[in-house]
């Protein structure tokens, strides 16, 4: 690759490889470095990409994200860009360099020592991590869903406890097969439908001694008076509606005080037994950006930016996505921590990195909201979509709904892969899930 050889081509670096950092680093890398135009370094601690809306359904069991997982090494090879593996720990603006931590297998043994980048610009796409608020004993005994490996933990946490209980010689206690999710936002709302899916398929796999009325219970509780909060009533109505149909226990305006190994314990004194427990409630910029040489943070650790989303304390450096706080004129709050908010800012800098390449002047990222969209596994995907036309919102659910939900994984797909790719990989998916079971069991 002649990006490769030419070592004083400027080097953009990207930090994050989440769906907009590896969307534009894919992009870049066809547009610049294939050309030699310049040098593209994507730096992520994992090996693997997965679009992180999926990772509630393989908490869930039912999707195998070894179907889904993306090799970064294999994309940036394919897509004419470096990738290395490491986890940025700390940065030196004015020398523009970036440090990176040792990597270790699971044995111990170092695979990367720390090393150092130089970057000419620097794109910090990072994402966001669980807020736990501080509240007592939940960092040992929740699972939040930030990465895929805590998606699988639940997950094999989940089937142990439904093999325990099968074969255990004495009765199945109050709360063992219990789960309690904290946090009703999408991620929290879409896993209490695929739960109640996926456990009864696992039962059903010759699991006789569990009932699943009498044994499953579901609890979703949200801090905020309803589920949903960030997304129109309606959406919210609709989905609180159908999962109490199923029999998911819902609870709104209900404040977490403390997680244990048996359950969770609410501010108005109440206790849910569980021994599974998802914290999926608050979202924030990870601990150490507030760290990063200066550069401004606001109160949940997120980067400052301007509208051209460069950082304001430095503007070789970018932020996009979840880690970072984008002004959004007309409205009170930043541009909102969603997937297409991230896709829009990886497509914006996409453009704007080559302008700052020619020395043009920086056009504004403008966000613009398509609408929301929530999936409820086999039984339904509620949402809104913003008319083009007539300027309003307005509510689909249903097959469509559905459809449109799948569409947007899709257009991340397309985004990495091309078109072509896409639709062969669809067709060879359809034709697998012919032959597996249809919730993961180990």
């Amino acid at each position: 690759m002649a990006a490769a050889k030419d070592q004083t081509a400027h080097h953009i670096v990207i930090i994050g490889g989440g769906a907009g950092g590896l969307e534009l680093a894919t992009r870049l890398g066809d547009k610049l470095g294939k050309r030699g135009l310049a040098r593209i370094t994507l730096v992520d601690k994992s090996r693997t990409h997965l679009w992180k809306p999926l990772l509630h359904a393989v908490a869930a069991g039912s999707l195998d994200r070894a179907t889904h997982d993306l090799s970064y090494l294999a994309q940036a090879h394919w897509h004419h860009f470096h990738f290395r593996l490491g986890e940025m720990i700390g940065i030196d603006r004015g020398r523009r360099e970036i440090a990176l931590g040792a990597v270790f297998d699971d044995e111990g043994r170092e695979v990367t020592a720390p090393s150092v980048i130089t970057y000419d610009t620097l794109v910090v796409a990072l994402g966001s991590v669980t807020n736990d608020f501080g509240t007592p004993g939940a960092t040992p005994f929740a699972v939040p869903l930030e990465t895929p490996d805590q998606a699988a933990r639940f997950n094999r946490r989940l089937i142990n406890a439904f093999i325990r209980a099968q074969t255990q010689p004495g009765p199945i206690r109050p709360g063992q097969l219990g789960v309690v999710i904290i946090g009703a936002g999408a991620t929290g709302t879409e896993l209490a439908a695929e739960l109640h899916h996926t456990t009864r398929e696992v039962v059903a796999y010759g699991l006789d001694r569990i009932d699943a009325k009498r044994d499953i219970h579901l609890t979703l509780i949200e801090a905020a008076p309803r589920i949903l909060p960030a997304l129109p009533e309606r959406i919210a109505g609709a989905t609180q509606r159908l999962l109490e149909k199923l029999g998911v226990e819902v609870r709104v305006a209900a404040r977490v005080v403390e997680v244990t190994a048996d359950g969770v314990r609410l501010a108005d004194g109440s206790f849910l037994p569980s021994e599974l427990v998802i914290w999926s409630a608050g979202v924030k910029g990870p601990d150490f950006l507030a760290t990063l040489d200066g550069l401004e943070v606001n109160r949940i650790n997120q980067l400052v930016v301007t509208q051209t989303l460069q950082t304001t304390r430095d503007p070789a450096i970018f932020a996009l996505g979840d880690c970072c706080a984008c002004p959004r004129p007309g409205f009170e709050a930043p541009v909102p921590p969603r997937a297409q908010a991230a896709h829009q800012q990886a497509t914006h800098l996409y453009h704007q990195l080559q302008r700052r390449l020619r020395g043009e002047a920086l056009q504004p990222f403008v966000y613009r909201d398509f609408g929301s969209l929530v999936s409820l596994g086999h039984y339904s995907t509620v949402g809104s979509l913003m008319g083009v036309l007539v300027g309003r919102s307005f509510f689909i659910e249903g097959y469509f709904a559905r459809m449109m939900y799948r569409s947007l994984y899709k257009m991340h797909q397309y985004a990495l892969h091309g078109s072509g790719t896409v639709v062969l990989e669809t067709l060879a998916r359809m034709l697998d899930r012919r032959a597996d079971p249809t919730v993961k069991l180990h």
